[in-house]
């Protein structure tokens, strides 16, 4: 089965669950998840989910598995947390819960941030898997980076990674 005919096999409106990890922001401010949200949205998905929570490992785990359990989201997406800096702990949190990592997700939004702000893009972790049948991805935290991430990676997979993870 070729490319296309597998895409027209995809699931149409997708359950996505979208958690902004901050310790400064809250939703009312959160330009980042409300893009996600919205976009969402107007792009005929269903968001199940959605809230601003510390980037703090215990609330990130104790999160990311209750909504799996509570919403049963197709797909969940995290922005921040995925930077350097000691209090960035996304990417450590998430791993140890994946059975599967999706390793293609962080070289290609890498190569795509390099073209868009040049060497910074060496600081950002942003990685893709799988937990409990949930489709994740984490990206960074700022709105040109969750736009890229989204509009040229994740958006037009949605529905093809949904097939995929409801066939299992």
């Amino acid at each position: 089965m070729g490319t296309e005919e597998h895409k027209a096999a995809a699931v149409k409106s997708v359950r996505i669950a979208v958690i902004t990890l901050s310790t400064t922001r809250s939703p009312a401010d959160d330009a980042s998840g409300g893009w996600i949200k919205e976009r969402l949205e107007a792009l005929g998905h269903i968001v199940v989910h959605y809230e601003v929570i510390p980037d703090n490992s215990d609330a990130i785990a104790r999160s990311v598995l209750a909504v799996i359990r509570d919403h049963h989201p197709e797909v969940m997406l995290l922005n921040g947390g995925t930077g350097v800096s000691p209090g960035d702990v996304t990417v450590e949190t998430v791993k140890g819960l994946m059975e599967k990592e999706m390793t293609s997700f962080g070289t290609l939004f890498a190569a795509l941030s390099y073209e868009e702000i040049g060497s910074p893009a060496i600081l950002s972790r942003a990685t893709a898997g799988v937990i409990d049948g949930t489709g994740l991805f984490c990206m960074p935290g700022s709105l040109k980076a969750c736009k890229l991430a989204c509009e040229k990676l994740i958006f037009p997979e949605l529905g093809h990674l949904a097939k995929h993870l409801i066939e299992a």
